[in-house]
């Protein structure tokens, strides 16, 4: 996939630091290899995700844990995938975690309750908790997991709970359930959910994934490749479409002196000015030169 935009090194700008509130990327590292934590950091991933979880086998548990204590001691600094409430790993996942500065926060497991979430947190303290929903139960009690005070983000847990439920990977299958999560997070004033991982998919199938993705209001992804990332990261963020029509619109609505002219203004208004503000949050402008306009997004028409 060619990308069209502007890199940052182009125009010696440095690439912002992207907060976990808006990051698109979030990239899995197997955490009995700690050979790919370094490679994980100097990756495109706006988050490291460090997984002491799904990727180890439990008799690998204890020295998984290890190496990222080790990690973090180290001045590493990142996020971790943590098991979940009520397996035997948990409790000390959190104590050792909650004494490390590096910790920027923790994607908990199996969240099927908010009970799950406020225990963690009890030991967790104030940093951070992505709750990753990954069973029927634990779709059903969304709304009441976003709600809890502690979750910071959604996240689909989307090969369990396929395994949970028998649904394929078509997502027209997985449509209700995804857009349980961004109805979910948006109702709590949450960030977008984060969504499940493409298995090995690159070029035009991740695009393809990662544009569902989007198509569900959801504004994160799981990555389980580091070459995933700069993918997910362009599919995730405004299009240079999406920000030429922004500047035009903002540009002609200055213009007009900013007033309210219609009743489309108000709705084009807030995506132009949401648009812009991801764009910069993410370093992004249209490439030098570029002039076209595009018709307003279809969420934008007053009916």
């Amino acid at each position: 996939m060619t990308d069209t935009r502007t890199n940052p090194s182009d125009t010696e700008t440095p690439t912002p630091a992207i907060g976990p509130e808006l990051a698109r990327s979030w990239l899995l590292v197997n955490a009995s290899q700690p050979d790919r934590f370094a490679p994980a950091a100097g990756s495109a991933a706006d988050v490291v995700l460090l997984d002491i979880e799904d990727a180890v086998a439990p008799k690998d548990k204890l020295s998984a844990r290890t190496h990222v204590l080790d990690f973090f001691d180290g001045g590493g600094r990142a996020w971790v995938r943590v098991n979940g409430f009520g397996t035997e790993w948990w409790e000390n996942d959190l104590r050792e975690l909650s004494r490390r500065d590096g910790v920027q926060g923790v994607m908990l497991a199996m969240v099927d309750s908010p009970e799950h979430v406020t225990r963690t947190a009890e030991l967790f303290g104030d940093r951070p908790i992505v709750a990753l929903v990954e069973t029927a139960r634990g779709v059903q009690h969304l709304g009441q997991i976003a709600a809890s005070g502690h979750t910071f983000r959604l996240a689909f847990g989307l090969g369990d709970f396929r395994r949970d439920t028998g649904f394929s990977d078509d997502p027209m299958a997985l449509a209700y359930a995804r857009s349980q999560f961004t109805i979910a997070a948006r109702a709590a004033g949450l960030p977008g959910p984060i969504d499940g991982p493409a298995v090995g998919a690159l070029g035009v199938k991740l695009a393809d994934s990662a544009g569902v993705t989007t198509q569900f209001g959801m504004t994160g992804k799981i990555c389980l490749m580091p070459e995933q990332c700069a993918t997910v990261n362009e599919i995730l963020s405004p299009s240079v479409e999406d920000m030429s029509w922004a500047l035009d619109f903002l540009t002609e609505f200055d213009a007009d002196g900013g007033e309210i002219r219609n009743g489309s203004d108000l709705p084009r208004l807030a995506r132009a000015r949401k648009i812009i503000g991801l764009a910069q949050a993410y370093g992004l402008q249209p490439p030098a030169g570029y002039d076209m306009h595009f018709p307003p997004p279809t969420d934008t028409y007053h009916c």
